[in-house]
């Protein structure tokens, strides 16, 4: 059974709502928007704070172990990018995300960017004007590992969502992306 999108932004809004009540928080409405888009957060990081920049912390391709392949819907050992990147204006971090992406659903233009260039996914998919919509898997709070702790120089608690691109009907990317309870507030 399908959600339409009415009944889908309610089940963002409530799963937002049930964070905040489990965690005794109140999340101000651009941690909201950040959680609950299924647009481009890029976009909304460059109309908040001017043009963002992207730095590539890791990216490999391999074959997709049991559960990466899960996660974008192909089969054990099909070659996935694993990328690790940190969006940041003017060198303060503002998200962490990963995203895993098989290399059989891009063209080979979208491969050279993705492989080649610090650029972020948003822009990716919109210079080559890739049809696509975001549905989101998950909303919660995480606590920091070793990474998120050295990037962000803090060790409280993480925002987080995960959500799969969908290119003609396929998972085209896995993404999630992190950023401290206390950013964007």
């Amino acid at each position: 059974m399908t959600l339409d999108k009415n009944e889908a932004n309610r089940s963002l809004i409530e799963k937002v709502n049930e964070l905040e009540t489990k965690h005794n928080e109140e999340f101000s409405n651009t941690q909201k928007i950040l959680l609950t888009t299924d647009g481009s957060i890029t976009a909304i990081l460059d109309v908040l704070f001017g043009k963002i920049t992207l730095t590539t912390l890791d990216q490999h391709v391999e074959p997709a172990d049991e559960e990466h392949a899960k996660l974008v819907n192909v089969g054990a050992g099909e070659e996935i990018n694993f990328r690790e990147v940190i969006m940041h204006r003017q060198g303060k971090p503002l998200i962490y995300a990963i995203s895993h992406i098989p290399l059989k659903r891009c063209t080979k233009e979208v491969c050279t960017d993705l492989l080649s260039a610090d650029i972020p996914i948003g822009r990716i998919l919109k210079n080559y004007h890739i049809e696509s919509r975001r549905e989101i898997n998950n909303i919660f709070i995480e606590k920091p590992n070793d990474t998120l702790k050295e990037i962000f120089k803090t060790d409280e608690d993480m925002l987080a969502r995960d959500y799969v691109i969908i290119n003609n009907d396929k998972i085209l990317m896995w993404i999630k992306e992190v950023f401290p309870i206390s950013y964007f507030r």
